[in-house]
């Protein structure tokens, strides 16, 4: 590759990091993060069913979650097949590539090596995804694990040990969840490389506003921010 090349892929390294440290710290830019925000609203959820004894709701809301990890793991798998078969046909693939007019010239080996760090991103969202699913599934289990709430009464501080521990399962499969989906969304901006470096960091940095937008600045952050009227 050459040093431009190598610059981007740093950059492009760089901004990822960056972004998941902003998102993971309590506050950025003077506000709470959506991710953060959700966290609580997941373990308000979790709680409440405490004063249930139907479960069902609890287990139809995860099953919900569920069917949408599998979904974009479904998705990272027919992209990888995609990858491969580009491999396979690299040749012409960069033939294609070579007639675009901004096309930065890096050779075939280079090509070739871009589209073995695609494959690895789409495996990498592939195992989050996959993790989030059974971690999913082990929380639909500790849902059901919740004492009935005559149990509850009888012994409050058990019942809601049990409900943190379906909170944290869930909050960690939902983690993972968000890991995968970043990924995905910043394979976007991996594929500017296959046209330019410049392209590269220039499509990442976009990505890169609009994940902190959505997560900072967005509606449905200040639709979690309503406070109920008393």
């Amino acid at each position: 590759m050459a040093l431009i090349d190598t610059i981007a892929l740093l950059v492009f390294a760089l901004l990822w990091a960056g972004y998941v440290r902003i998102t993971d710290q309590s506050t950025a830019f003077g506000r709470v993060s959506l991710s953060k925000l959700m966290v609580e609203r997941r373990r308000a959820w979790i709680m409440n069913s405490l004063n249930r004894d139907l479960k069902m709701i609890d287990t139809q809301i995860i099953a919900g979650l569920q069917a949408g990890t599998a979904f974009f793991a479904s998705t990272c798998i027919f992209a990888l097949g995609g990858c491969f078969a580009l491999l396979g046909r690299a040749a012409e693939a960069y033939a294609l590539f070579d007639d675009l007019p901004y096309f930065f010239q890096g050779g075939r080996s280079a090509f070739e090596l871009k589209v073995v760090g695609l494959t690895c991103l789409f495996g990498y969202a592939f195992f989050k995804f996959g993790w989030s699913y059974r971690l999913f599934n082990y929380c639909s289990i500790l849902v059901g694990a919740i004492p009935m709430m005559h149990e509850t009464k009888e012994d409050r501080a058990a019942a809601v040990k049990a409900a943190e521990r379906a909170v944290r399962m869930n909050v960690v499969a939902a983690k993972h969840f968000n890991a995968g989906l970043r990924t995905i969304f910043l394979s976007i901006g991996y594929l500017g490389w296959f046209v330019s470096p410049y392209a590269l960091m220039t499509l990442t940095a976009f990505v890169i506003f609009v994940l902190i937008r959505r997560q900072f600045f967005s509606e449905a952050r200040d639709a979690l921010m309503i406070e109920t009227a008393s």
